[in-house]
């Protein structure tokens, strides 16, 4: 059995983390992919809500309805930590620049060369604006390279996967802060 393993903070999922999922299963013949996610992100230690419990809450309802998704929370923040083990890394276009940038390894080229040299097989979904490598680029649509997670928290609530459109129509967890503070405050009421 071959697994791949997509991280990301997915806050919230969308249609394109599902359709990426998708399409590396099929181009790359996986059998699980798993979605990663750490507890407290690379570059986004600023997240605090939703609650990362309520988050991966979602993501589970998600991978509920497809017997080839996992989820697993890692305390992991690197790339290359995360994806030890697996058969597949998959990422978007944006992350493969980020890792690319010597800061994330104490400013040192070297280190990140031999640290990249870790990674399993890559495969890298294309992402306006970002240069995506011929060679490890995933066939999607075109479309979904412009959906982001950000887009959907900022309204376009129909880029969100099921679960999360009925998480955030019942609480406002990521289109109405000020809503999901107080669904948070009743919740914590009635226990």
């Amino acid at each position: 059995m071959s697994t791949a393993v997509y991280p990301g903070s997915f806050n919230p999922p969308t249609i394109a983390h599902l359709a990426i999922s998708e399409a590396a299963r099929a181009h790359f013949n996986v059998d699980t992919v798993v979605w990663a996610v750490s507890r407290i992100a690379l570059a986004k230690e600023e997240v605090v809500r939703p609650l990362f419990e309520h988050r991966v809450e979602v993501l589970r309802e998600v991978a509920e309805g497809f017997e080839w998704l996992e989820v697993k929370v890692t305390e992991k923040q690197l790339l290359a930590d995360i994806a030890l083990g697996y058969d597949l890394l998959i990422m978007g276009a944006d992350k493969w620049q980020q890792i690319q940038d010597p800061m994330f390894y104490d400013n040192n080229p070297e280190l990140r060369d031999s640290v990249l040299s870790t990674l399993p097989k890559v495969a890298v979904a294309p992402r306006e604006p970002f240069e995506t490598p011929a060679e490890l680029e995933l066939p999607i649509p075109d479309a979904l390279s412009l959906v982001s997670s950000s887009e959907a928290r900022g309204g376009s609530t129909s880029l969100m996967l099921q679960p999360a459109q009925e998480f955030d129509v019942a609480t406002g967890a990521w289109t109405d802060s000020e809503r999901y503070e107080r669904w948070l405050t009743e919740k914590l009421t009635d226990n």
